[in-house]
């Protein structure tokens, strides 16, 4: 430490970092300047901060998440965090419909297929509620829409309409459109919900923004900078906040790959990260989705889906024909950008890896597959052997209702093992980054720690439900270590944003990006799940405060 005394120094801290038994951290101009066993000396101006014996951790970095569209969901009709009960969202929809009776279209966000008898909902369940304005709610997966049949002759669906490209039109045994439309469906009509102000976005991204400071969270990889979710692109909202100071977080953005534009747009691609390095913000990114998702048997598989898939898609779909994306990771790789591709299904993980392992790799692109809900074990090896990077959302591996009633009978026994297989990476030597998918689920890391951890359920959240979710591992071999998975959310994920040399770890030098809990919770414990983030420091100041 220098001859200045720190800015900041935590004392009776249990820290989390490589030198055992340090207690206090010193920081100065933003950066970690000194790590003791014992109190470090402050001076007149330096503010103390007593942990009492808390935890002190690196700031979190969430590699995959969507905050923009998150934060919509936090100021809309949100059923995210409702229990998965028909009459609470029936209550929840009519009264934001009630309040709001001047908006043409009444649109929310978050919920859950396993909430409806079947597995799905109908657009008979929102004509009840809302009869005479277009609804659309987005699933908390971003995977479906669920409208009422206003919205469908907003849109001009009827029930011969065809399926789109890389969508699905969900229809009964009579072949009557139910209301649900899958994938790039839902396009038909979140493309007429009207244009949200600039006001309200802005509104919405610093709402996410707090919220993720609130969960010890100091940045994040945005997984598309590009439309989703009903959203607008939200690269011209970073720019703006990265500019005038509103952005408090590390964020790269991942710029969204369109899949019907082919090599067409790489131009497009390459001015928008020219011209999107600003603050503490870059555009050096770009994410690829594959497939879909298991629940709606868009996920691509190498063998058919138990009972012969639905619509069509035995075995899920590839949304880009592998050549093809050989060549798009060619040109992107020999372009210096990192690739953040989207795999869920074993087959669009092996033909990720193998368009990976295609692309001319020069330099250190740290290039990365997220999700991988089902791996082929010939597969787990490569991950190693090319230096990509498995991006897992360890939330999701629990036996909670949707996962054990929709999406275990779909991957049958022979593939269950495979599932969320993030010990058999590690085992192999795989790298691990983790994020969330906010708003897919909930953003405390803790949450997502606890069940890489142990494969179980955590009590705190609504969403984990049925039975055995807390006491039934979902395949117990594929846990990983608690540490591990600690840090897969701190130097995993800031490796894989390039950052490792100044975050992701409490080292003097490193930036005074850090998080201070109300507890211990460095053994491990059920009890880790229930910590609060106390205080977040980006830069060594405060984004949140809550002591």
């Amino acid at each position: 430490m220098s001859g200045a005394h720190p800015d900041l120094i935590v004392v009776n801290a249990q820290v989390h970092t490589d030198g055992p038994g340090i207690t206090s951290v010193a920081v100065t101009d933003g950066r970690i300047s000194a790590l003791s066993r014992e109190p470090l000396p402050a001076g007149p101006r330096t503010e103390v901060v007593d942990a009492g014996g808390a935890t002190l951790l690196p700031g979190f970095t969430d590699a995959h998440v969507h905050p923009l569209a998150a934060g919509a969901q936090l100021l809309t009709c949100d059923l995210a965090r409702l229990p998965h009960s028909p009459d609470r969202y029936r209550e929840t929809i009519r009264a934001y419909a009630e309040a709001h009776p001047d908006q043409e279209w009444i649109s929310g966000n978050g919920w859950y297929g396993d909430t409806f008898p079947g597995g799905l909902p109908d657009r008979r369940f929102l004509d009840e509620i809302v009869p005479d304005r277009p609804a659309v709610f987005f699933s908390h997966d971003g995977h479906g829409v669920w409208v009422n049949s206003r919205a469908l002759e907003r849109a001009g669906i009827d029930d011969r309409t065809p399926d789109p490209a890389n969508g699905r039109i969900n229809r009964d045994a009579d072949g009557v459109a139910t209301g649900v439309l899958v994938e790039r469906a839902g396009d038909l009509v979140s493309d007429l919900l009207p244009p949200l102000t600039e006001a309200f976005l802005e509104r919405a991204f610093l709402a996410a923004q707090r919220h993720l400071h609130a969960v010890g969270v100091t940045g994040w990889q945005d997984a598309c900078l590009g439309p989703l979710f009903g959203m607008p692109d939200p690269l011209p909202l970073y720019r703006r906040l990265a500019a005038d100071g509103r952005l408090t977080a590390r964020v790269v953005g991942a710029l969204w790959w369109e899949a019907g534009d082919g090599l067409a747009q790489l131009d497009s691609i390459e001015e928008r990260r020219a011209t999107s390095t600003i603050g503490r913000f870059r555009a050096t990114t770009v994410k690829v989705m594959q497939d879909g998702v298991c629940e709606n048997c868009t996920g691509a598989m190498l063998a058919p889906y138990s009972g012969g898939g639905h619509h069509g898609t035995a075995s899920g779909l590839s949304f880009i024909d592998p050549a093809e994306l050989a060549g798009i990771c060619r040109e992107l790789d020999g372009r210096g950008f990192q690739i953040h591709l989207h795999a869920v299904g074993d087959r669009a993980v092996r033909e990720c890896l193998d368009a990976l392992e295609a692309a001319h790799r020069e330099g250190d692109l740290r290039h990365q597959i997220a999700h991988l809900d089902v791996v082929d074990p010939a597969d787990v090896p490569r991950f190693a052997e090319l230096g990509v990077i498995a991006n897992i959302q360890a939330l999701w591996a629990r036996r909670d209702k949707e996962i054990v009633e929709r999406k275990l009978p779909l991957l049958g026994p022979e593939r269950e093992p495979m599932h969320f297989p993030f010990g058999a990476l590690h085992r192999a030597g795989a790298r691990l980054a983790m994020g969330s998918d906010w708003p897919v689920t909930d953003p405390n890391p803790l949450w997502a720690i606890h069940t890489a951890a142990t494969r179980l359920g955590v009590p705190e959240d609504p969403h984990s439900v049925g039975e055995g979710v807390f006491t039934e591992p979902l395949e117990a071999r594929q846990a990983i270590d608690f540490r591990v998975a600690l840090d897969a959310y701190t130097a995993g994920s800031a490796y894989a944003n390039h950052a490792e040399h100044e975050l992701g770890s409490i080292k003097p030098g490193h930036k005074a990006d850090l998080a201070l809990l109300d507890r211990p919770i460095l053994d491990g414990g059920a009890g880790a799940t229930a910590a609060r983030t106390v205080l977040t420091l980006v830069d060594g100041r405060p984004v949140h405060d809550a002591r």
